[in-house]
């Protein structure tokens, strides 16, 4: 083969080798040609939709394309989930998840998705504190005395779902406080308080995003928030650990995931654009009263955290054998 020769042959190799590319570079450069669809995997007027719906607002509009969140309630969150995990990786499906994302391993070990292998996470949007409420009509005033009537009798609590994290936080509580409950499971937040403010429910451990309009209704008594530090929605309230129960706190956040393989520079630009959004006076003004803090993590800190999390989550329900339903 003469160097000419051997020259084209090189030339035209690279050009064969590089052509795969451009079809993925095209398409990141040109993202986002139309609606991009968001899975949130617990019912409207979830916590998490609430969040979603004022992050992903301005995000829409930033992007120049609409946002349409679709509610797949069910699961724990892992209904919605794994359809997001089937979906193509090219940008125009996003999760938006929480905690449950991260307990769901251990809340069901048979889910037909990997929470880390099968999705890479963007940017989370913050935490948002658990508040443990109980119907007014109770007459139940603290935290030490709905655990006393709980020791001395069968109670219930609901949740968003098994595995969600309604029902991760009241678990830690639960084990802190060393007593027993049972777990009544529903499809998204706004139906367990649905069931507590009717007293059928004895307690929750919900996101003070769905829980505040009825605390402020005078339908719910809040009684502890799960957060290290007291919530500056709901001040007078203590936290589960400033009531007495060491390690009952939990990390309620809420963020953006895309299925694993979504080119990095979508990745980057949704980074980038949520970033902004979070930082507008306008979402920082609707997340101030229900009491959301900032969690400023970098995509790869955030997928840190999942897979610190999970490993947690994993020994927790080992060595205090939690039992799911």
């Amino acid at each position: 083969m003469t160097r000419t020769t051997r020259r084209r042959f090189l030339h035209l190799a690279g050009a064969a080798l590089a052509t795969p590319a451009l079809p993925y570079l095209a398409r990141a450069q040109n993202w986002p040609a139309r609606p991009i669809r968001a899975m949130v995997p617990f019912s409207a007027g979830s916590s998490l939709d609430i969040v979603a719906r004022i992050v992903l607002d301005p995000v829409s509009s930033q992007l120049g394309q609409p946002i349409v969140i679709e509610n797949r309630g069910g699961g724990g969150g892992t209904i919605g989930t794994a359809i997001v995990s089937k979906a193509e990786s090219d940008g125009y499906t996003l999760l938006i998840q929480a905690s449950a994302h991260s307990a769901a391993p251990a809340a069901y070990p048979n889910i037909a998705y990997d929470p880390v292998r099968d999705f890479s996470a963007v940017i989370p949007f913050g935490t948002v504190p658990n508040v443990t409420v109980v119907s007014a009509d109770k007459g139940i005033k603290s935290l030490k005395e709905l655990v006393a009537a709980a020791k001395g009798g069968s109670l219930t609590y609901g949740s968003a779902g098994t595995g969600s994290a309604t029902h991760w936080a009241a678990e830690r509580l639960r084990v802190a406080a060393g007593f027993d409950a049972v777990h009544v499971p529903f499809r998204g937040g706004p139906e367990a308080l649905t069931e507590v403010v009717a007293g059928r429910v004895d307690f929750s451990c919900m996101g003070i995003s769905s829980a505040l309009a009825f605390i402020r209704d005078g339908k719910l008594t809040p009684l502890a928030v799960s957060t290290l530090k007291r919530s500056s929605a709901l001040p007078d309230v203590p936290t589960t650990l400033e009531a007495g129960y060491p390690d009952s706190d939990y990390n309620f956040w809420m963020g953006m995931l895309v299925p694993s393989g979504t080119p990095r520079p979508i990745m980057d630009r949704l980074y980038e654009e949520t970033q902004k959004a979070l930082q507008l006076p306008a979402v920082k003004d609707k997340f101030a009263p229900q009491g959301i803090e900032p969690l400023p993590l970098k995509s790869a800190e955030f997928d840190a955290l999942i897979k610190k999390e999970i490993d947690i989550n994993l020994a927790l329900v080992k060595a205090a054998g939690i039992k799911f339903n």
